[in-house]
Parts: structure tokens; sequence; C-alpha cells
């Protein structure tokens, strides 16, 4: 069983070899373990760092492309190069190298698909009380979006199998982490969280500008991807609170006809109406995107199946 690490990098001259050093050599039920480094358009020595250290496969992005597109070509070249289990880590040297061990157990037993590596958000050390209680949030949103528990939804130490990877799609180009979530559960895929160690920040995160850009930016990322893998179920829950509402004004604009005072609460009944219209369409809006997303599955196990048999030649040349 192969074993691809894959580091993706922007800048990690500095950290790159202590991160690299941390890493495992050896590792029960795998046979080989490999490095992959993806240069996002770095600016510094990555690269030369990277061949310095003896990786031979090097991605080498045309510029920098964020994180997200970094992880997706990653994964591609992983699944060329004959990966049977790919784990990512960070280049800053955030996580424990020896943990990978903790994130590869769990499919090499046959337990899982994906290994999300848990950094115990709700009560990390070096996390501020108002990050914690946003980690602690944010997990939860993705849980109910996922259908799937998620005690820590941005950590980007994972692992995955051949399959999983396979069916992977990132999208988004802010981050890979909820939306790949968020995918798999819909999916059912079986995934599993094992409780990971950090280590202190080696520098501030080039992901997280600030609280209100990481929250900007997330929500997109959740609303899109709960929008394109669970559209009926958003869809009906807007539309029948419109309905609710609307409902609501009807019955007391009723009341007070029934009272004698309906000329006084014409503008509750036209807005009644409304609401209650723009339920209905919205109903119908959740319908026809459920219907499109029937047509997104077949596409996606189009995709999955070509992708599967150009991987599958890619591996048969490596062995050759």
């Amino acid at each position: 069983m192969k074993l691809i690490i894959q580091i993706p990098c922007f800048n990690e001259a500095k950290t790159l070899a202590q991160t690299v050093a941390a890493l495992p050599r050896q590792l029960p039920g795998i046979d080989v373990i490999e490095t992959l480094v993806i240069d996002d358009g770095s600016r510094d020595a990555t690269v030369q760092v990277a061949e310095e250290l003896g990786i031979s496969t090097i991605v080498r992005l045309p510029h920098n492309m964020g994180l997200a597109h970094a992880f997706a070509a990653g994964l591609e070249a992983c699944i060329k190069h004959g990966a049977d289990i790919i784990v990512n880590t960070d280049a800053d040297n955030q996580y424990y190298g020896a943990d990978i061990a903790k994130l590869v157990a769990p499919i090499v037993e046959g337990r899982a698909e994906i290994v999300v590596g848990d950094r115990g958000v709700a009560n990390h050390p070096l996390f501020s009380p108002l990050k914690r209680a946003l980690q602690r949030l944010g997990s939860w949103v993705i849980s109910q979006a996922a259908g799937v528990t998620v005690p820590d939804a941005t950590s980007g130490f994972r692992a995955f199998t051949r399959e999983a990877a396979l069916h992977t799609l990132v999208l988004s180009n802010y981050s890979y982490t909820l939306e790949t979530l968020i995918q798999a559960g819909a999916r059912r895929t079986a995934i599993v969280h094992v409780p990971i160690r950090t280590n202190p920040p080696t520098r501030p995160s080039r992901l997280m500008r600030g609280m209100l850009h990481f929250l900007s930016n997330s929500s997109v990322t959740i609303l899109r991807a709960y929008t394109l893998y669970r559209p009926l179920r958003l869809f009906l829950f807007l539309g029948a609170l419109a309905i609710l509402a609307g409902s609501v004004l009807g019955v007391r604009f009723l009341y007070f006809y029934a009272m004698g005072q309906g000329d006084g609460h014409i503008q509750s009944l036209i807005l009644a109406a409304v609401l209650i219209i723009v339920g209905f369409q919205t109903l119908v809006m959740g319908l026809l995107a459920d219907l499109v997303g029937f047509n997104r599955k077949m596409i996606e196990e189009v995709l999955y199946r070509v992708r599967r048999l150009e991987a599958d030649e890619s591996r048969q040349r490596v062995v050759e």
C-alpha cells in the first residue's frame, strides 16, 4: 500500500525542512511512503529547499492560485503517482508529523474513507475565547450541512483513500476544508475524526486575514456548498418560512375582519399574499434545484469514471 503525503506550499522556505523532518518514514500497513510538494507560485526558495530535501515530486503552479487550488492539484498528482492513501498537511509545521499514523490507521483498518484530525478547537489553549466559540459554531453548522458529526471543520490535517480523492471536487477559491466535508457527507462517505496535536504557530495565518474576512468567506462557502448538495432541504425551509409568516399575517387579518376592523389592516393582507406567493415560488425553485442536482450527480459520476480511467493509466505507467 502506497502513502503519499502532500504539502501545499506558498513561500514556506523557512519551515518546509522542519515539516518534512517530522514526517514518518515507516507506518504499519504501509509499504511505501512518498512526499509531494505543491508549490503555489512561491516567490522565495521553497522549490530549492524541497529539492535539497530530496523531494522528487514537486507540482509547480504557474502563479499563486490559493490553498484550495493547490490542494486539488495535489490530489490529482497523488492519484496519478499511484497513491492508495493521501495525507494532506500544512507546510508551516502546524501539525505533529508523528500523528499521521493516527490519520492512516482507520483507513488501513478499513473503517474510514476520509480521516480528519481533530485539534480540540473547543478547548485549544492557543485560540482566543472568541475564536474557540466561532470554531465550535462553525463545526456545528458544518455538521448540520454534512449530516455527520464534525468536531473540527477547518482542520486541514486529513487522510483520503484513493477512491475518496477521486470523488473529491474542489469548487471554492477560498478553502477546501468546509466544502469537501459537506460534499463527502452528501455522498455518505465514511468519515472518522481522530485527536491530533499541534505545534506552536510559526507565522500568522495567511488564509484568515481577520475574523470578519474568515466569517464572510466561510459563510459564502458553506451556503454555496449546502445549496449545491442539499438544495431541496434549503429551499423547502425558506419556502415554508415565508408561507408560515404569510399565513400568520393572513390569520391576523381575518381576525380583525371578523371583528369589523378589516379596512384598517389591508396592508397585512397584501403582505400575507406576497409572502405566500414567494413561499410557493421558493418551493418550486427547490424542486427544480433538486432536479438539477440529479443531473449534477450524473455528471460527477461521469467525471469520476474519467478520472479513474486516467489515474489507472498513469498508475500503470508508474509501475512499468
